[in-house]
């Protein structure tokens, strides 16, 4: 907020609080803790003002007024759940469920559904109304990986405004009038729009719906961890939710510094890689044969062909792996100087998110290049594989090698940290298996310098552990540090010793992330 930005002051149900003139009711309310129901208001788009479910009583207004509308005004009293107010939410919520459907045991919304949460807490306890309600299909295909079930739609418009104003494809509609009103698309067009799959996080009822997710699971099942979407470096952050020890589903969080409200249907599907069959689950030395070890015997031999290697080094890593994995890389290599280099699939042309400034789905398809870049990696892959045939060590860090060509295997001292061995060649050295982003702490840089958290949502497979717990174990071996107990103990002599993440500790970058401290040394813009 700007210092020059002029306060209005009113009270909200008690609660007096100030806010910038032009704030809404609805808006306002919320700071002063109390949230007013509502259906077609979204932060993130344009005021309808169609549901009427925020009516709140004002004094010396001669009638309710709609909270998601109304600005506020010096010494307003705002009354939210005064008898007036809740009768007329109460009516409101009537009307709704004329029609609707009560298939809550069978509705993927169940759980997250804001009809039901409202029903609940101020509607009225049975319907007037006796007559058969209308029934439209009971579902239809609107293309992509979007589900309609008009006969569940409350009309609030969410999805036609997002379509419009955020996604600028103006394909959705309202259809009809009166109680025939359903949500209607372009008869020669798809829901396949690249950020299409917004319109069902948006839906406050269960009318849209994923078709990837469709009855696997019910909100009350799902255990939800802030998380970082993996797809790109744009950095979105994300609800990371499992069931069962399994990732079923990403949905955007909100941060207004980064993605807003919202996520491409690209990152929605990143899930898919965090449940992977073909993962390492032991630690594997390959002498005569391949054998799976316990990680103290893993440990000890990777420190043996460090300590006892002398020449040049090299790493090869991917901007998947954390900063913390990174950084601890370049720690237990820094007696051999070694050369970090690391690869980026890119796809040229971006996905934008025309009415929102600044989000895309970037060509970078990893989440960490900015962070490899200041931390002295360089996209200088394939000459860095020329090196590696004559170095003394080499270290491969979280599949890097994807594609790579087998001969790298061959080289005599490499170990290698993944979450899966590379179908080509099963020949390293060592194997460090280590866990994925689901499965640990972590920080990454996005494209913006903002180093953002994500947090461990299940545990790993069989005997993986987090690379960064892994490296601390090497340097150890190798005398040149102490254990680490956590991510965040990485991170801090990560910022002790970068000072482009100078001052930044896990507590201040919270769930929201934080920008860089300063540019440092060396570090590109």
């Amino acid at each position: 907020m700007s210092p020059d930005t002029e306060l209005v002051s009113l009270t909200i149900e008690g609660t007096v609080v100030r806010v910038p003139k032009g704030t809404t009711i609805l808006e306002a309310a919320k700071q002063a803790g109390v949230l007013i129901p509502h259906y077609c208001y979204h932060p993130g788009l344009p005021v309808a003002g169609v549901c009427r479910m925020c009516l709140v009583e004002v004094e010396k207004q001669p009638k309710l007024q709609i909270g998601c509308a109304t600005t506020v005004a010096e010494g307003m009293v705002v009354k939210v759940f005064s008898d007036q107010s809740k009768k007329a939410r109460q009516s409101v919520l009537e009307f709704l469920l004329i029609n609707h459907p009560l298939d809550c045991p069978i509705c993927d919304q169940a759980g997250e559904c804001e009809l039901q949460d409202y029903v609940f807490q101020e509607g009225r306890a049975r319907t007037r109304y006796t007559e058969y309600a209308k029934r439209f299909n009971p579902v239809e295909d609107f293309g992509g990986d979007v589900l309609y079930v008009p006969n569940r739609c409350i009309l609030c418009t969410r999805c036609v405004r997002f379509m419009e104003h955020a996604a600028q494809e103006d394909i959705l509609n309202v259809s009809e009038r009166g109680d025939r009103a359903v949500i209607g698309i372009h008869p020669e067009r798809e829901l396949d729009h690249p950020w299409a799959g917004n319109v069902v996080d948006l839906c406050p009822v269960g009318s849209l719906l994923s078709k990837d997710f469709l009855h696997r699971a019910r909100a009350w099942e799902l255990d939800k961890t802030a998380s970082v979407c993996p797809g790109c470096s744009q950095g979105c952050n994300v609800h990371l939710d499992t069931r069962n020890n399994a990732v079923v589903r990403l949905r955007p969080r909100a941060n207004l510094d980064v993605n807003r409200y919202f996520m491409c249907d690209h990152g929605r599907m990143q899930y898919r890689s965090m449940n992977r069959g073909d993962r390492i689950e032991a630690p594997l030395l390959n002498g005569d044969d391949v054998s799976a070890v316990d990680w103290d015997h893993a440990i000890d031999r990777a420190v043996q062909l460090i300590s006892g290697s002398s020449g040049k080094a090299v790493v090869l890593a991917s901007p998947g792996a954390s900063n913390e994995a990174l950084f601890l890389t370049r720690q237990v290599l820094a007696d051999l100087k070694p050369t970090l280099a690391f690869r980026v699939d890119r796809v040229e042309g971006e996905a934008p998110l025309p009415g929102v400034p600044n989000l895309a789905l970037r060509s970078e398809r990893a989440p960490n290049v900015t962070g490899a870049k200041i931390l002295g990696y360089k996209e200088e892959f394939e000459a860095a594989l020329k090196t590696a045939a004559d170095a003394a060590i080499v270290l491969v860090l979280d599949d890097a090698l994807d594609g790579v060509r087998a001969e790298v295997f061959d080289l005599p001292n490499l170990i290698y940290l993944g979450t899966r061995l590379p179908e080509l060649d099963r020949r390293p050295k060592v194997v460090l298996p280590i866990t994925n982003l689901a499965e640990e702490d972590g920080t990454f840089v996005n494209r913006d310098r903002r180093v953002q958290r994500y947090f461990q949502a299940r545990s790993g497979p069989g005997m993986a552990r987090p690379a960064w717990w892994v490296l601390g174990e090497i340097l150890r071996g190798l005398r040149r540090g102490d254990s680490l107990a956590s991510a965040e103990e990485a991170f801090d002599l990560l910022s002790h010793s970068e000072s482009a993440f100078g001052g930044l500790t896990y507590d201040i970058l919270g769930v929201r992330g934080a920008p860089l401290a300063a540019r440092g040394a060396g570090v590109p813009a």
